[in-house]
């Protein structure tokens, strides 16, 4: 059995400047980090007494909320780049009015990149099976996750059974500073009970 939480990074600077976020290495804005400490605060509250071990994506928004959080729960995040948001490629340090400016192509499926360089969903979704798979093995019970928001979304589906392919026909999207929360039944049931739950972070 797995109980998993997922954390969506809070308010980080390219969501106020019309900055691209993918692997441009933003941090968070000052809202952001109040954000992060809200959840720490709450969460450690609720999960009083469970032993969790936390992985996080190796850019600053997403880092920097683990620690955050991590600081809260008396454990230190394992820092990983398999945990990135999609990388964009030629449109990574430029504005979101370049992105649409200067698209290559416009994404109609899992297998569309928007540059000829950046990766595709499928892209994201093949590079996150493996850590997937390596924690679902695992003997880590209690889990928590953060990540971006297309990354996560990709996980959600992966939580729920779905084929890559799937997502070209529905997605599971939560928002900066979300928390989710899933747990895996005795017999192998996957459950969402919460999605973005966005009281967590809420100033």
């Amino acid at each position: 059995m797995h109980n998993i939480i997922t954390i969506q990074h809070t308010q980080s600077i390219h969501h106020t400047n019309g900055m691209v976020g993918s692997w441009t290495d933003w941090d968070l804005t000052e809202s952001g980090k109040e954000q992060a400490r809200q959840i720490g605060k709450r969460l450690s509250a609720e999960i009083c007494g469970e032993q969790y071990v936390m992985y996080s994506s190796d850019l600053l928004r997403a880092r920097h909320t683990a620690e955050m959080i991590a600081s809260y729960l008396n454990i230190t995040p394992i820092i990983t780049d398999v945990l990135r948001e999609r990388n964009l490629g030629a449109a990574v340090g430029q504005s979101v009015k370049w992105l649409k400016e200067n698209i290559e192509c416009q994404e109609k499926t899992v297998d569309d990149r928007m540059f000829h360089d950046a990766e595709s969903r499928k892209d994201v979704w093949n590079r996150l099976l493996p850590f997937y798979n390596q924690i679902m093995q695992s003997d880590d019970e209690n889990i928590i996750i953060v990540s971006h928001g297309d990354t996560l979304s990709i996980f959600n589906a992966m939580w729920l059974g779905m084929d890559a392919d799937m997502l070209n026909k529905c997605d599971l999207f939560g928002r900066a500073g979300g928390v989710s929360f899933m747990q895996e039944s005795a017999d192998g049931k996957h459950m969402i009970f919460r999605l973005s739950d966005m009281s967590y972070s809420a100033l």
